[in-house]
């Protein structure tokens, strides 16, 4: 029993991370609390789950193509609404809990409300101590991982990095130093959202898609 749960913590941590540390860099760099963060991981689940079960393409394919789909749209939006009014931080709040919910309704609208499911990559488990694992789970596990280290490359390698880093310190020194702190806010966004949009896919073959589902890590 308790090898059981420390087994399940690790994975629902792991997925966790990706949306706490998104939702982090979005308020580091742009310092706006954005409701909306994890609505564009339910997005990106039901775009799996349309490519997948629609359209009948493999969940690989629909991954390729929700989480560009998802990045996209959450830039667009931020550019869009949030942007002109990131300095006001009631309107903010409002602006994401208000795109949130249309992004639900959309989702509800289109969908229904029914409980949908996509199929695992690779159905099957195995066993260790005593536990019984999905092959899904680990899957799942490895890929939070990878992103994790992928993430961490990206901000202490990279000039997009430094430029992110430098700002969530302090804006006015980034653009005295020459970066474009707007910019930097939207490609910070673009990474947020993804990040969103990844553990959307890594998830939605271990659980149940529907309009509501980005409350529960909202809340958690």
């Amino acid at each position: 029993m308790f090898a059981d749960i420390i087994i399940t913590s690790l994975i629902n941590g792991s997925t966790y991370a990706l949306l706490a540390i998104g939702f982090s860099l979005v308020f580091g760099v742009a310092r706006i609390v954005n409701i909306a963060h994890t609505a564009f991981y339910m997005v990106a689940a039901f775009c799996i789950f349309f490519v997948t079960h629609h359209l009948g393409f493999h969940p690989i394919v629909g991954m390729l193509i929700g989480v560009p789909v998802v990045t996209l749209l959450g830039m667009v939006t931020y550019w869009i609404f949030i942007a002109p009014i990131r300095e006001h931080e009631a309107a903010v709040l409002i602006g994401t809990i208000a795109l949130a919910i249309a992004l639900q309704e959309v989702m509800l609208l289109i969908f229904s409300g029914a409980y949908r499911s996509v199929p695992p990559l690779v159905p099957g488990f195995f066993t260790i101590i005593g536990v019984k694992v999905f092959y899904q789970q680990l899957i799942t596990f490895v890929a939070a991982l990878f992103i994790l280290g992928a993430l961490r490359l990206l901000l202490m390698k990279t000039r997009l990095g430094l430029a992110i880093r430098s700002t969530a310190q302090d804006r006015e020194v980034a653009n005295l130093m020459g970066m474009n702190e707007s910019r930097v806010a939207l490609y910070t966004v673009g990474i947020s959202i993804a990040l969103a949009g990844f553990t959307g896919a890594v998830v939605v073959p271990l659980t149940i898609v529907e309009p509501f589902m980005w409350l529960h890590p909202l809340i958690m």
